[in-house]
């Protein structure tokens, strides 16, 4: 019997369901699951380098990477946005309670050897490059996230 199998779509580019997404999938890595987060659309955003990066893009995708927020810290809140007031305020807790943040939860999750997979499609319409992203994503369509989710023993929708 092989090892047990979790898969993960992150769809969504909130703060807190991308929090969520990454203790499950450091909670199945650490009992020896083999683990995978595709992510897609908004839950791209996680993955996204904080710094600009030089491309070579047309108008309309600068301006889609303008519109998204760059990087794991500066995502919203799926809740209590509070004109911008609520990531500060987890984050606070966050570090109140000596809690992992989101950066850290996705750093521990590749050492942890998390298969970490940018939807590729999602990323020629949003305009983003693999440049774009923090190293160590592998880049996949629906076919690669079916053959790994066909083999789960877990498969979540975040």
């Amino acid at each position: 019997m092989g090892k047990k199998k979790t898969t993960i779509v992150l769809f969504s580019g909130d703060y807190d369901k991308a929090m969520a997404a990454f203790i499950i999938a450091n909670g199945a890595a650490a009992y020896d699951h083999e683990v995978t987060i595709f992510t897609t659309f908004w839950g791209l955003n996680t993955l996204r380098k904080e710094g600009p990066v030089q491309t070579n893009k047309g108008l309309l995708e600068k301006m889609f990477g303008w519109m998204m927020p760059r990087g794991a810290n500066k995502l919203g809140l799926s809740k209590m946005q509070m004109f911008g007031m609520g990531p500060k305020m987890i984050k606070h807790v966050i570090k109140k309670h000596n809690a992992m943040t989101l950066p850290q939860l996705i750093e521990l999750s590749q050492e942890m050897g998390v298969k970490l997979v940018a939807c590729t499609m999602t990323m020629d319409l949003l305009g983003l490059q693999k440049e774009e992203l923090i190293d160590g994503i592998e880049l996949g369509g629906v076919a690669a996230y079916l053959g790994d989710a066909s083999e789960g023993n877990v498969n979540l929708f975040i």
